[in-house]
């Protein structure tokens, strides 16, 4: 191999990984000298109310204990709700849906997906939304529940916490096994809410504020799912998205047998999965949609949170269902939900360097001049937005026709199943005489590289297969050297972090992992804790299917609903994994890892078929960590400017706009992140109009509107700006509107606490005419 040379730009840029890599080592092992302290839940397999602590954050919450130096409040017993008697003379099921907002905070934090530093929150362009469907059967004996949330992933802590607070709700009712919690992937949702130490530090710290609002909204909206029930029937309904999607690594999906991708007709999966529910008098309920596609869509330049093309879809869907309600209000729900997205993009254009303009559609993902850092993909939009709102409304207008279409009424019993796995030591058996074994996590040099969606940096490279004795070196200095075990147990892998070693302060990444599947007749949800490629979820599949089979339920659907219960990166097929690209080297328990999923997820199909669940092993628990690394940026004072007060108006807005223009006005800001912790208002702005005939202002928009958008802007010492625009459609009726703001403020009297209080402001009127 070559002798590598670095530049003067290179050699500081490494200089200044190597400091701040020490100074976050030590600052970590300074904050976690009690880092072993960890809760293994018993009984009921979530975090129990007596010994789960919090050390985040300023208020107590139902279902986990708070740590204030060192006094301890203790939740009140477990008090469960009594069921309502249920109607059980029907065919079908009773079913209940809800929403809920689960956004967190939108300033101040990284946007959890793209992993890149300096990606931060700074406003929003539209709320996100758990969106929960309840199923039971007529006699309620059997019920389970399918969430999807507008996040980038669900954590293992935040599962544990949904789980926690339901228990002491319902009691048994909603358990481990029977609740699936799924993950949009969206990458502009805001980080912070995990417990291992990769996700952590990616998140730059843990934030009790978002993880409180996250899992309040979480549970929020199972609860109105629960009170929603109603008898009902669902229906069922397949077809092809054209359009949307191409898959980011061809080179490795080329690597699988010919004799085996012959048999489909597209390296991508094409086909969306909906359910359409409806109650016994035909009143529409609600839609489950599964399609693979990354909602990267908004690139890693973003900076406003938001649900990217997938939310986009379901905004579309639930706008056309609740008609007069706005954004995230009605009673209709929408759920677009992840399936097998691993290698799929919605950058549709591919990938070209941005310097030429030329392909670079190679093995590397790289360009001659400038490497892999100038090789991206383009949506088809002018801009993020407009590709975001393209794909999004691709994907609507598809479910759109398959909802509407759907006939194939679903029926019979509904099951689940779940097993907690040590996915570091699961033996995978190939045949009758030989076997092989997952391995400790680990992550590859091509993780560095990031994708064509969103590259990474310091030049690594996709399909990096031989290690760098620089960064070998560095990462033993810092980290210690990974064992002769975990690099042979990975190859051909070459390890940039041996994360499955390293446990300071906390584990980097989790060894416990959940499978689970639920049954709704014919119909079987693999809830995958991961990101699928194309190729390993047409296995699953298959070999779910066929399980099934084989004890004799014929003809079962297997959808595969991605990131869920707990994140592990991604899982990529055997053959895929050898020439090592982005996704092959972040699946972080080796080569095997998919032959290990479809033989737990194989287990799990035969216990329902047989009705055997109750025979399956519980397996380990995972731990609840007591202890974990606050936000580093701190709770400073909003200060407004000299003789100005919060929510005075800097830039007004002008007296008439046309429509296809851009309505703005810039307000006195105050951090938004404090309207998590207060929330007084729902909302960062409305957009109204006035209404002569009954002389009112009616809201028209909200911040879950994708025609508004709000900026903030941070100043020095606790000043700040927030902007706020509405991108006035071309179905806007003229008349007179104003804009108006609301916001939250942090204030702090000499020796007394901090206190959050709500303030708002008025744009002037101004005119929206016709062109």
């Amino acid at each position: 191999m070559a002798k590598r040379t670095f530049s003067t730009l290179e050699t500081f840029l490494i200089f200044l990984l190597v400091m701040m890599t020490a100074v976050t080592v030590a600052l970590l092992s300074l904050l976690f000298i009690t880092s072993g302290t960890i809760e293994n839940h018993k009984d009921s397999g979530v975090p129990t109310t007596q010994s789960s602590t919090t050390t985040l954050g300023s208020t107590a919450t139902q279902g986990s204990t708070l740590t204030h130096g060192t006094t301890a409040t203790q939740t009140p017993p477990v008090v469960t709700t009594p069921e309502p008697p249920l109607f059980q003379n029907f065919s079908g099921y009773h079913i209940g849906v809800g929403r809920a907002d689960c956004t967190g905070q939108v300033a101040d934090i990284n946007l959890m997906g793209y992993s890149k530093t300096g990606q931060n929150a700074r406003g929003i362009l539209t709320r996100l939304y758990s969106r929960a469907f309840v199923m039971a059967e007529p006699d309620g004996s059997n019920r389970v529940v399918f969430v999807s949330i507008d996040i980038g992933m669900v954590s293992q802590r935040l599962r544990l916490e949904v789980l926690n607070r339901l228990q002491n709700k319902y009691g048994s009712l909603y358990r481990k096994d029977n609740v699936i919690l799924s993950g949009t992937h969206t990458h502009s949702g805001p980080a912070g809410y995990f417990q291992y130490t990769v996700f952590v530090i990616a998140s730059e710290g843990f934030s009790n504020r978002t993880f409180e609002y996250m899992v309040t909204g979480i549970v929020k909206s199972i609860e109105m799912a629960h009170k929603n029930m109603k008898p009902g029937k669902i229906f069922i309904n397949k077809g092809t998205v054209e359009g949307a999607q191409i898959n980011r690594s061809p080179y490795s999906y080329l690597q699988n047998p010919e004799s085996e991708r012959a048999r489909y007709s597209s390296n991508t999966d094409k086909e969306m999965v909906v359910l359409k529910m409806e109650d016994l008098d035909g009143a529409e309920l609600g839609l489950i949609s599964w399609f693979a596609v990354h909602p990267v869509s908004m690139n890693n330049s973003n900076h406003l949170v938001n649900s990217d093309n997938m939310g986009y879809a379901a905004y579309l869907f639930e706008q056309e269902k609740n008609k007069e309600y706005l954004p995230g209000e009605g009673p209709y729900v929408a759920a677009f939900a992840s399936s097998n997205l691993g290698d799929v993009s919605p950058n549709i254009l591919g990938p070209h360097c941005v310097n030429t303009g030329e392909s670079c559609d190679n093995a590397n993902s790289s360009c001659p001049i400038g490497g892999s850092s100038m090789c991206m993909a383009m949506g088809p939009g002018l801009d993020m937005f407009n590709s975001t709102q393209i794909i999004g409304r691709i994907i609507y207008e598809r479910a759109k026709e398959l909802y509407a279409s759907a006939s194939q009424e679903l029926t019979g019993p509904l099951a689940a199943a779940h097993q907690w796995v040590n996915m570091t030591d699961v033996t995978v058996w190939l045949n009758s005489t030989h076997s092989v074994k997952t391995c400790k996590p680990a992550l590859g040099y091509s993780f560095a590289a990031g994708t064509i969606d969103g590259f990474g940096s310091f030049n690594f490279t996709q399909g990096t297969t031989v290690g760098d004795p620089f960064w070998d070196t560095l990462r033993d200095q810092l980290l210690g050297k990974p064992s002769e075990e975990i690099k042979q147990c990975q190859k051909p892998k070459p390890i940039l972090l041996h994360t499955g070693e390293l446990t300071k302060p906390h584990p980097w990444h989790p060894d416990i992992v959940d499978v689970q599947m639920i049954t709704i007749g014919s119909l079987a949800i693999t809830a995958i804790p991961g990101e699928f490629t194309t190729m390993s979820g047409r296995r699953l599949r298959e070999a779910v299917q066929a399980e099934f089979a084989t004890y004799g339920m014929q003809n079962m659907t297997v959808v595969i609903s991605g990131l869920c219960n707990v994140y592990t990166h991604y899982i990529t097929t055997f053959e895929e994994y050898q020439v090592q690209r982005y996704e092959a080297a972040s699946t972080i328990y080796g080569p095997h890892t998919l032959s290990a999923y479809i033989q737990l997820f194989r287990a799990l199909a035969k216990a329902i078929a047989t009705d055997t669940v109750a025979n399956l092993s519980r397996g380990p628990e995972p731990p609840f960590f007591k202890q974990l690394i606050a936000s580093l940026i701190p709770n400073i004072v909003d200060r407004a400017p000299i003789g100005k007060t919060f929510g005075d108006v800097l830039q007004p807005a002008k007296p008439t706009y046309r429509v296809g223009e851009v309505a703005e006005v810039t307000f006195v800001g105050a951090n938004p992140k404090n309207s998590a912790e207060n929330q007084t208002h729902r909302t960062f702005l409305t957009v109204e109009k006035y209404e002569a005939t009954s002389a009112t202002w009616q809201i028209v928009h909200n911040d879950a509107s994708w025609e508004t958008r709000f900026y903030w802007y941070k100043g020095l010492l606790g000043h700040s700006n927030a902007t706020i625009q509405w991108h006035i459609p071309d179905t806007a009726q003229p008349g007179i509107y104003r804009i108006r703001y609301f916001g939250h403020n942090r204030k702090q009297d000499f020796l007394k606490p901090a206190v959050i209080l709500p303030f708002e402001s008025t744009s002037s009127a101004f005119e929206v005419v016709t062109t």
